[in-house]
């Protein structure tokens, strides 16, 4: 399993529907196997009835299982997981107990400027002091996390920025897979699909992972 992670409106739907092109490898849209663990997890540490019955390993067990359960149908040998909370610290540390010791994580970055202004051209309702307020979803948790990654990158992490991926996709798409330790692969830049696609709907805001044109 690999990682995908980082700040929203970096073209990481544009990354998954390249990568899918291979068929040996599962990269869908917004995974909830980072949530479905830690869900379980807090629950495992909460139950009193594992507690009462000394049953203390049941939680390794029950919360590792989540990814081979989520991923139960997927027949490629590789999966790429997106969720943009796997580079908070907590996270990590329960990838790193559950899944991998070593992990490597693909971080999408963007100036966040940038990326305010793509939400504004979504959504018009959007307020930008919402967007910039402190720990507020989709984009200031998410930048903590990217922040966190930069300052404690042990080769786990590769960032890439928006502008490199849509200006310069052959060469960002070698530099991961060296990075991954993956079989090369000939990519079609030309044509561009998703194979896993979102409801939008679910998020309140329609089309927010249609890819329009971003490839130079």
């Amino acid at each position: 399993m690999i990682f995908l992670s980082g700040l929203p409106r970096t073209g990481s739907t544009l990354l998954t529907s390249i990568l899918t092109q291979n068929p040996d490898i599962h990269a869908e849209g917004n995974s909830a196997v980072c949530q479905l663990m830690w869900d379980m997890q807090i629950s495992c540490q909460n139950s009193e009835q594992l507690k009462a019955n000394r049953r203390y390993w049941d939680q390794d067990a029950l919360v590792s299982a989540i990814p081979k359960i989520y991923y139960r149908d997927c027949k490629r040998k590789i999966v790429v997981d997106k969720c943009r909370s796997w580079t908070l610290l907590p996270n990590l540390e329960m990838m790193r107990r559950y899944i991998t010791k070593n992990p490597k994580i693909i971080v999408m970055t963007r100036p966040i400027d940038e990326i305010v202004d793509s939400f504004l051209r979504l959504n018009k309702s959007f307020d930008r002091e919402k967007l910039l307020a402190e720990k507020s979803e989709p984009i200031m948790r998410s930048l903590d996390g990217v922040n966190y990654a930069k300052a404690n990158n042990n080769g786990e992490f590769l960032f890439v920025e928006y502008k490199d991926l849509v200006s310069l996709p052959e060469k960002i798409i070698s530099k991961i897979y060296s990075f991954c330790g993956w079989a090369k692969y000939k990519h079609n830049f030309n044509k561009i699909e998703t194979y896993f696609k979102e409801d939008d709907v679910t998020y309140g805001v329609d089309s927010m992972h249609k890819i329009v044109g971003e490839i130079a």
